[in-house]
């Protein structure tokens, strides 16, 4: 059974973690904020370019274009955005889950070869141990995410799919859709999955200058730098709500334990000095009988 002294210094241990988790919940809050406005003001741009490219795409883009066309899938890359810390609750385990069920239950069944491509050290730590095929990563960036992080990492994969390294690429994140509550989203990054049925006749509407195909070439990096930016904001914003809730949560927890370990010690403490009592009251009447 513990001390008053052990219960005492308990109490102690949990009211500083209770500081801690506070302080970092609001430091996640602050940031928050910032990131989830980044969030807002990128996914206009991307879901407008993707409306222009699918005006653009023709037949002859979807058969000839190297970011279009379809190939047999033999070597896939998954990339996997996680967190570079934890203290966040199931953000990291729900996609490390979701991309290992990938790999191993989807890919592997269909005989098709896959590599990992990690953003963020506790994706990279965990897949590392368990040798899985890591063609690349990219640690460290959430701590001051910039575009040039996006193209760095555009380049390698994509200098992967164009040297014939992979047919397919699959992108695994967290969608940003409120502070308690995050997403997991598997989306097809290269070939570019667009869909143009029912807008072949839209392209009558425009005049092309200098040309639609000029146009569309142009665009086309783009497109995918921006999805890659909007999904590198919204990985990163979630990081910040699972990571504000994570520790709001733990600093309830630790105000209820707090609570229940007072109750505890203020009734071994009442014991203790009922006892005391008894055994003076027990002492005294000892010697009043032999008196």
């Amino acid at each position: 059974m513990a001390t008053l002294r052990d219960i005492k210094r308990r109490i102690k241990g949990v009211q500083n973690t209770q500081q801690i988790t506070k302080a970092m919940k609001m430091v996640a809050a602050a940031k928050l904020r910032r990131a989830q406005d980044n969030v807002i003001n990128a996914r206009p741009y991307a879901k407008k370019i993707v409306e222009t490219l699918t005006n653009l795409v023709s037949e002859e883009h979807k058969n000839s274009n190297q970011y279009l066309a379809k190939r047999d899938v033999k070597n896939v890359l998954v990339v996997i955005f996680t967190a570079d810390r934890g203290l966040c609750g199931a953000f990291n385990t729900n996609l490390i889950k979701e991309s290992t069920r990938l790999i191993d239950e989807e890919l592997k069944s269909q005989g098709i070869n896959a590599s990992l491509y990690c953003v963020g050290k506790k994706g990279f730590d965990h897949f590392k141990k368990r040798n899985y095929n890591i063609y690349g990563s990219s640690i460290g960036i959430f701590n001051s995410l910039k575009y040039d992080h996006a193209k760095k990492i555009f380049q390698e994969i994509s200098n992967g799919y164009l040297n014939g390294d992979f047919d397919k690429i699959e992108i695994v994140y967290n969608e940003f859709r409120s502070v308690v509550q995050q997403k997991v989203v598997r989306e097809q990054y290269l070939p570019i999955p667009i869909d143009s049925s029912g807008d072949d006749n839209q392209n009558g509407n425009f005049i092309y200058e200098p040309s639609q195909n000029g146009i569309f070439e142009y665009l086309l990096p783009k497109h995918l730098m921006a999805q890659l930016w909007r999904m590198l904001l919204e990985s990163n914003a979630s990081e910040f709500g699972a990571r504000m809730t994570a520790m709001e949560n733990a600093t309830t927890n630790a105000k209820e334990l707090i609570r229940t370990l007072k109750i505890t010690y203020n009734k071994q403490r009442q014991a203790s000095i009922t006892k005391e009592i008894l055994e003076i009251v027990s002492g005294a009447n000892a010697l009043k009988d032999k008196s």
